[in-house]
């Protein structure tokens, strides 16, 4: 059994949508169609190895998150901003560079910069391990660089296999078993971390890390097949064109000063000065970033290509998974801080996720072939409604096997509806030539949207729990912010599902009206 390649335009850039013979970077000799695996087992090691991508993402989330009092402690820290940061910071860099990354991607090679994004992991993960004999500055710091390295193996990984796989049932299977990784991987780096936090030192679950990025870089170069090389021609000042150098600069500034205000807020007090400073710098930024967009001759992200259904798919991703960012920190802050659980048995507790998380995701690979998307996305919101509600309620003392184990159970229908759903909308919804576009979109909403989702709990926790003496009320406080946003999400998932199937039937109704 083979994986089959589609068949794409010669010399056409899927991103900006763009011939390549017009464009001075000359693409002639480009034929987008890869040397594909041969066999069943060839095949399976092809998906395990970018399903790897999503895997070692969210591990990467959950080896801060399990030992966050661990670490912190070894760093002097008790602050529940401070702690904040040692997961935002991975999430705010793993949602700001993956458009850019996309487009490097489409310009020298996805299976190139899927192969160094594992190798720069591996390298941050180490040093990420050794700030332990510096400070918690140097510390956030590396698991923002470290979060650089996911933002380059998502979109390319998610690239190679949309261009290796026709639509169909089989892609679908493909891109809900990618979406599964994301649960079973927390759960991996929860638990590693918290077994070697507890029994050890925390810094091997970085070096572990590392070493497993490094040799994952290594079968990515032997089993991902060869991708033709584009032949360039062209000055350095078109190819900084082609990149979109404005607007990848001029973004990212914009994204990272908006989320850093918002994340440090709640540390320092939205009083200092700099927060709201910052806050204000940033949104001017990517006032900036819209106005170059809306001129470049290859944006980096092309506004002619948003649709309203686009806005509606990515503002349920928005409201949905800022509310999971939010469960899943405080949920672990509630058991071991209000629970007196250690990590490990909390990472024992959670790792039903994995298991539901899977169920989702061939269930959604399911549904997607039989129902509107529109309809799972749906399902998805009230997924994250209800986990959330469920915690959010549950008593400090009552058994592990009633809300709390549901609420686990739930959530990660949400996580693994939402994330294929979205990819094939906003896929359905877009132009041919910017299919490229829209995976790398989902992404960078989901981490970009969990990283924000903390700021604004840790702002609203900051300020109702009387300055630590009742952390349980804000956590809870938090998660009503997280209820919230995905009950926003419930409303807008449920206006769009209503106007697919109002636009269905009417196509279907024109249909019947031109047959008779």
């Amino acid at each position: 059994m083979s994986i089959s390649s589609p068949v794409m335009q010669k010399d056409f850039d899927t991103n900006t949508g763009t011939l390549k013979k017009d464009d001075e970077v000359v693409l002639d000799e480009f034929d987008i169609q890869d040397e594909t695996p041969g066999s069943l087992l060839w095949e399976t090691a092809f998906v395990g190895v970018l399903c790897s991508a999503q895997l070692m993402t969210q591990a990467g989330l959950g080896q801060s998150l399990a030992p966050l009092h661990i670490i912190g402690k070894s760093f002097g820290t008790t602050n529940p901003g401070q702690l904040s940061w040692f997961a935002s910071a991975y999430s705010l860099t793993v949602g700001t560079f993956i458009l850019i990354a996309g487009r490097l991607g489409d310009i020298f090679g996805h299976k190139k910069f899927f192969v160094l994004g594992f190798f720069w992991y591996a390298l941050w993960s180490l040093l990420a391990g050794f700030s332990v004999y510096s400070n918690k500055i140097f510390f956030d710091c590396c698991r923002a660089f470290q979060g650089m390295g996911p933002a380059f193996l998502l979109p390319n990984a998610i690239a190679i296999l949309g261009r290796t796989y026709k639509s169909g049932k089989r892609k679908n299977m493909v891109f809900s078993l990618f979406g599964a990784c994301a649960p079973g991987g927390f759960v991996l780096g929860a638990v590693f971390s918290s077994l070697l936090g507890q029994l050890a030192w925390w810094p091997w679950a970085y070096w572990i890390m590392g070493i497993a990025c490094f040799f994952l870089a290594i079968a990515g170069y032997f089993i991902i097949p060869h991708t033709a090389m584009p032949s360039r021609h062209a000055s350095s000042f078109k190819l900084l064109e082609r990149v979109d150098f404005a607007g990848s600069v001029t973004g990212v500034i914009g994204l990272i000063l908006f989320n850093f205000a918002w994340n440090q807020g709640p540390v320092v007090g939205w009083q200092t000065p700099y927060t709201y400073i910052l806050l204000i710098v940033g949104t001017v930024f990517l006032a900036i970033f819209a106005f170059i967009e809306s001129r470049a001759a290859f944006p980096l992200l092309p506004f002619a290509a948003l649709s309203s259904d686009t806005a509606f798919v990515l503002s349920c991703i928005a409201a949905g998974w800022a509310s999971f960012g939010i469960w899943i920190f405080y949920t672990w802050q509630f058991m071991e801080d209000s629970r007196g659980q250690t990590p490990l048995l909390s990472s024992a507790q959670f790792s039903p996720v994995a298991v539901s998380g899977f169920c989702a995701a061939l269930t959604t690979g399911y549904l997607l072939s039989r129902t509107p998307p529109s309809t799972v996305m749906l399902f998805a919101m009230t997924a994250f409604t209800a986990g959330t509600i469920l915690i959010a309620t549950a008593p400090v003392h009552q058994t592990y096997w009633a809300q709390t184990f549901v609420s686990i159970i739930v959530m990660p229908w949400g996580m693994d509806m939402s994330f294929p759903a979205a990819t094939i909308m906003l896929s359905d919804s877009m132009p041919h030539e910017h299919q490229g576009l829209a995976a790398s979109l989902v992404n960078t909403v989901v981490n970009y949207s969990i990283s924000i989702g903390l700021g604004i709990a840790g702002t609203i926790e900051s300020n109702v729990n009387d300055g630590g003496a009742k952390p349980l009320k804000g956590y809870r406080c938090s998660w009503y912010m997280g209820i919230g946003l995905s009950g926003l999400g419930i409303f807008v998932a449920a206006i769009y599902a209503w106007s697919t199937f109002k636009k269905s039937k009417k196509r279907t109704s024109e249909k019947q009206h031109f047959i008779e």
